[in-house]
């Protein structure tokens, strides 16, 4: 016999669990999914991420959040993204609205960050770019909006992505420069 179903988590106890619990879980679709933690190369990934867009939102009335801060993409599925930058007024316990959502795939984060997480992004009004940066080799997936379509872009060494949110060149080079990606 089956195991009996088990009640999808409202976004309230969800919030409450979350405010209490020493480690952070994503709200998948009603059900709790434990984070990764990060390798040395995602975290140098990550910081060169934050030095570049954070100046330049800021500079556009944009703020950039960086690990902790949560976005709430659906009443049952709230997600902690690497990196996301959000312009305007938003609620205080988490985004809804971000122009900018940067992903740093690794073996344990890759399937939920191009499955669930794509699925649930690209549906977001305010996104303008989803980012897609490899923590094990020189990789810059992007997607990027213009009016109701997405493109595709896959960039490597040597080449650079133009940013809409917020405006700027982003070198796939900068990104990886000094990173070892021998360690995850």
């Amino acid at each position: 016999m089956g195991q009996p179903a088990r009640k999808p988590l409202s976004l309230e106890a969800y919030l409450r669990l979350e405010e209490k619990s020493p480690i952070r879980h994503h709200l998948v679709e009603g059900t709790l999914w434990a984070m990764a933690g990060a390798g040395r190369a995602h975290n140098q990934i990550l910081t060169r991420l934050l030095l570049k867009l954070g100046p330049k939102a800021l500079e556009e009335g944009c703020e950039a959040f960086a690990v902790d801060r949560r976005l709430k993409v659906s009443e049952d599925t709230v997600f902690y993204p690497d990196l996301m930058v959000v312009c305007g007024p938003s609620p205080s316990l988490y985004e809804e609205a971000p122009c900018l959502l940067v992903e740093i795939l690794s073996e344990s984060t890759e399937d939920l960050d191009r499955g669930k997480k794509l699925w649930h992004y690209l549906r977001l009004p305010s996104l303008r770019a989803y980012l897609l940066v490899d923590s094990r080799r020189v990789s810059l997936e992007a997607y990027l909006r213009e009016g109701d379509k997405w493109t595709y872009l896959r960039l490597g060494p040597g080449e650079s992505l133009p940013l809409p949110c917020p405006t700027l060149e982003l070198t796939v080079d900068h990104l990886y420069r000094g990173v070892n990606l021998e360690e995850g």
